[in-house]
């Protein structure tokens, strides 16, 4: 049996007016992440994990910013096509570790509601999906609520 490890990291701007997409669900903010698509840091991060287990490239090399084909693109729609080059790789997903890091909104109320919508997206069980949040105790740009940042690593392996 092949295993394979990925990890993806994302930082987006948070800028006043724009919705706050994490996790695939709309969270009510005053602030919300800046992007070409809907900014999803954390549905980024987890794309970039799957291709880098696979070596086949980051989110940005198969959905670039320069193609108005993904402006304002629902990023469960990238994670999906993601999903499904790892899949005709021969591939599926044991699991998914992530961790959002951000001062506010607080991301404890949504993380079940995260984890689902995930899992529905990759069709797995939502007990393969971990979501963790941190802040940065005030320091630099997160702490100072101009931007957030997520992190994911992803388990696969060889059906």
């Amino acid at each position: 049996m092949k295993i394979r490890i990925g990890t993806g990291i994302d930082f987006h701007q948070l800028k006043e007016g724009r919705d706050f997409w994490i996790g695939g669900i709309k969270i009510p903010h005053y602030q919300g992440a800046m992007g070409h698509s809907d900014a999803d840091v954390l549905l980024h991060a987890i794309c970039d994990a799957l291709l880098g287990a696979l070596c086949l490239g980051d989110i940005g090399k198969h959905f670039p910013d320069t193609d108005n084909a993904f402006k304002n693109i629902d990023s469960k729609i990238l994670l999906k096509k993601c999903y499904e080059m790892i899949l005709e790789k021969g591939f599926q997903l044991i699991n998914i570790d992530s961790t959002i890091c951000l001062e506010k909104p607080k991301i404890n109320p949504y993380v079940l509601e995260m984890r689902k919508v995930i899992a529905q997206v990759l069709e797995v069980s939502i007990e393969d999906i971990s979501i963790k949040a941190t802040t940065a105790e005030k320091l630099g740009f997160i702490g100072r609520e101009e931007g957030v940042m997520a992190y994911a690593t992803v388990l696969i392996t060889q059906k």
